[in-house]
């Protein structure tokens, strides 16, 4: 598949987030091994401190580690799990999550995430860091009971 593909499938995938669109995520990298989310900070993803909020950071974080995966898995992907550590308050304009495939076998990749804040469109902080196990899905999708 050409990165060009994969990019526009990355864009369909994320399209077909509502949370995602409601955050304003952007995809910027989709390529291989690897992947770059972006959303814009806006006032309504602050917590009571004026930083963006954790789950903002996890969400952001957790999305960037399942679309690495997805690059090298398919895009018929879940999170089995994964771990963030917050290193420091996201204070900016602009959150970016950076995250690369560490191993990938048939079924699961092992991936990592650094989640940045952007501050006066240049200056980069890191403010999270993350690692996560990505898995195809099987065939079948479990009943929800609805």
């Amino acid at each position: 598949m050409e990165r060009n593909e994969l990019f526009s499938i990355g864009q369909q995938a994320l399209a077909a987030q509502s949370f995602s669109r409601l955050l304003g995520t952007k995809l910027v990298v989709f390529q291989p091994g690897e992947a770059v989310l972006e959303i814009p900070v806006q006032e309504n993803l602050l917590q009571q401190n004026g930083f963006v909020h954790g789950g903002v950071l996890s969400y952001t974080a957790d999305n960037a580690l399942t679309f690495a995966g997805g690059s090298v898995l398919g895009t018929n992907v879940l999170t089995s799990e994964y771990k963030i550590n917050y290193l420091r308050p996201a204070i900016g304009e602009k959150l970016v999550a950076r995250a690369t495939v560490v191993y990938a076998g048939k079924r699961q990749a092992v991936c990592r995430c650094d989640v940045l804040v952007v501050k006066d469109s240049e200056e980069e902080t890191l403010c999270a860091t993350a690692q996560g196990t990505i898995v195809k899905m099987s065939s079948e999708i479990p009943e929800t009971g609805r």
